[in-house]
């Protein structure tokens, strides 16, 4: 008789304990670099516990060309970003708005990068980059990211487009506002959530991206790279101390969106 409540508990709350296992096993990882940026080991490989140490905290860029790497990979993802975002947008709203030939067909590849395989479009830009003679570095990997994060930024988009009531920009036409000016005040505030979703995504995957870099790189090192480099040779704390930091900004960017959102909700219901 005593297992019939826990069987109920457990059956009212089984999508909750299911979320919160989940979460964990998501945030474990994060959990073990954080710990680990606070480690002093013994050798090269920072893989076991030793001792507490806030050595490399103090001095981040204490591995050689590691904050170079750092700064070329984010210069590369503010990049990659603004012009995934421009040129999504753009697209998403034209899928969405307006009708034209091929719109189903552009609608349709545009999910490609998406579903295909990273490994067989970044073979593909490495040919047509060689085939081209350009010369692989910095432009090519930013190429190369601006197509990767365009399916993204599009799909986050054009969902919230699709979601928008357009009664709303009828409105504001009716009070003689003029079509750039409907979209300042009206079209790209209700747009903003998605489009900042969609910046924010095309920024992460373009900083953490590894294999269409790889293929494009030529002799550029960007900090995904470097740490794959230093994985072969022993694993530098600062790598830790460097995933943790942007772990801890990732965290505090998306509470604040989410306080932001919340605030405006309840100022609309006021």
């Amino acid at each position: 008789m005593s297992r019939m409540p826990i069987l109920k508990w457990l059956r009212r709350n089984l999508v909750v304990i299911a979320g919160l296992a989940t979460l964990a096993y998501l945030i474990l990882p994060n959990a073990v670099v954080m710990v680990f940026s606070f480690n002093k080991p013994n050798g090269r490989f920072n893989y076991s516990w030793t001792r507490f140490s806030t050595d490399a905290w103090q001095d981040p860029c204490g591995v050689a060309d590691m904050c170079g790497s750092l700064s070329l990979s984010l210069q590369i993802a503010l990049w990659a970003t603004i012009g995934a975002t421009v040129l999504g947008t753009m697209i998403a709203f034209a899928l969405v708005r307006y009708r034209f030939r091929a719109r189903g067909a552009i609608n349709s590849l545009i999910f490609l990068p998406m579903a295909m395989p990273e490994v067989v479009m970044a073979a593909s830009l490495l040919t047509l980059f060689l085939n081209m003679g350009a010369r692989l570095g910095f432009w090519t990997i930013l190429i190369a990211h601006i197509m990767f994060c365009l399916s993204f930024v599009v799909t986050a988009v054009k969902a919230r487009v699709m979601s928008m009531d357009p009664r709303l920009e009828e409105a504001a036409r009716d009070l003689y506002a003029g079509p750039v000016q409907t979209f300042w005040r009206v079209t790209l505030p209700i747009a903003s959530p998605g489009i900042a979703a969609g910046a924010l995504l095309a920024f992460a995957l373009s900083f953490d991206d590894f294999i269409i870099t790889n293929f494009n790189a030529g002799s550029t090192v960007t900090f995904p790279m470097f740490v794959w480099g230093s994985a072969q040779r022993g694993t530098p704390v600062q790598i830790n101390v460097i995933g943790t930091a942007m772990f801890i900004i990732a965290v505090v960017v998306v509470a604040a969106g989410q306080v932001i959102a919340t605030r405006r909700k309840n100022s609309a219901k006021a």
